[in-house]
């Protein structure tokens, strides 16, 4: 059943989002940086050690570990403000979001031991070793194997679109350790490893985006040897992990503030003329959207916060926020009266134009569409079976 709770943050946790603002403000001020659009802004791991330095990285972990002891909302709102402001995430991005809870639920002690305090701190950044050329949408149908090899694992095979892996240290690799003919269920058999990506036997090929970019990745693992303690939680627990793992990537800011800069950016340039009736209503109906999502994706962590694995509503959260990002691109294009210029040295051109090249992968990055509408489909389903 899906269930979404009304609520409203705190004195403490608006405190904490006008310290996340004036830090933001003094440290990326407007004008001297170039905002990026949501999860996909420019990767620097000075900015990423700043945060790390404040507390702002992995800040659900326990002290123990070199987290903070803070809730998903306090993590909630300073990933919405580093997002609205175009910050440069992309160094800590998978580790902070995703990795470093992972490894906390599931991991043995000297993993987290090991490898949380320096996500906290900013020092190392993780991909996700889930998509395969051949399988689509189908990740149940994966073809990357680990064999077992004396006190360690073989691993052989091929990823798709693993974002940053030429630039990355580790990935958390979906793979079967069990062949396929020997298990009922083809979502049976299959572990999750932690990977270095500059193993011997790992390359990470680049793939050119439209617009030039290159950040998805082929990664192929030719006979790769993982050492035995480097298994993420139980062999044959993979898909169960793996699923568990959705919320924290469906349910965020990241799905429905990409396009943000843009609106933010050609307000800035009608500043101090007149609201004309096409601006207004864009302006109105985008206000009108972003508050909705912001309280759905609230809920969402709030839900995580008391025990919930809010696996459907970060489904259907992720739907509609993406679709929405790419709303605000046709919408905003519709509006302006010139054609973007690649060429152009406007700001509010540049996004534009990055984000009409790269708007088409909003909706498939994280689950496509038609996957994330049948999970939010079984989930309006009554309790009990009903048709």
């Amino acid at each position: 059943m899906m269930r979404f709770d009304l609520t409203e943050l705190t004195a403490a946790e608006r405190a904490l989002q006008s310290q996340v603002r004036a830090f933001l403000a003094a440290e990326l001020p407007v004008g001297q940086h170039t905002p990026g659009l949501g999860m996909d802004a420019r990767s620097d791991k000075a900015f990423s050690r700043k945060l790390g330095a404040r507390g702002w990285l992995g800040m659900a972990i326990p002290k123990t570990y070199g987290g903070q002891d803070r809730s998903a909302v306090d993590r909630f709102i300073v990933t919405e403000e580093l997002l609205r402001w175009g910050a440069p995430v992309r160094h800590h991005w998978v580790a902070d979001r995703q990795t470093g809870p992972i490894i906390l639920r599931y991991g043995t002690e000297a993993q987290r031991r090991h490898f949380l305090p320096l996500i906290c701190a900013g020092e190392i950044s993780f991909s996700i070793g889930m998509s395969e050329p051949d399988s689509g949408s189908d990740l149940a149908s994966l073809k990357t194997k680990a064999t077992r090899d004396g006190d360690g694992w073989v691993l052989e095979g091929t990823k798709i679109w693993t974002t940053m892996a030429h630039e990355n240290d580790y990935a958390v690799v979906l793979c079967r350790t069990t062949p396929r003919d020997e298990v009922p269920d083809k979502r049976q058999g299959m572990s999750q490893l932690i990977v270095d990506l500059r193993a011997e036997g790992v390359t990470a090929t680049p793939i050119e985006f439209i617009d030039g970019s290159a950040d998805f990745c082929e990664v192929v693992f030719d006979e790769v040897f993982v050492p035995g303690d480097m298994v993420l939680g139980e062999i044959g627990a993979g898909w169960t992990q793996n699923t568990s793992e959705l919320a924290y990537e469906r349910g965020g800011p990241d799905r429905w503030l990409s396009s943000f800069p843009i609106v933010q950016e050609l307000l800035r340039l009608r500043a101090g003329g007149t609201l004309d009736d096409s601006l207004a209503d864009l302006l109105g109906g985008v206000v009108a959207s972003y508050s909705v999502l912001h309280n759905l994706s609230l809920s969402v962590a709030r839900s995580i916060d008391t025990g919930g694995a809010p696996a459907i509503e970060a489904s259907l959260v992720k739907e509609m926020g993406t679709r929405f990002e790419q709303d605000v691109v046709n919408a905003v294009l519709a509006l302006v009266d010139f054609e973007p210029n690649v060429a152009s040295r406007s700001l509010f051109e540049e996004l534009l134009v990055t984000a009409t090249l790269t708007a088409p992968a909003f909706t498939i990055r994280g689950g496509t569409l038609e996957v994330l509408r049948s999970v939010a489909a079984r989930g309006l389903q009554p309790s009990g079976g009903g048709r």
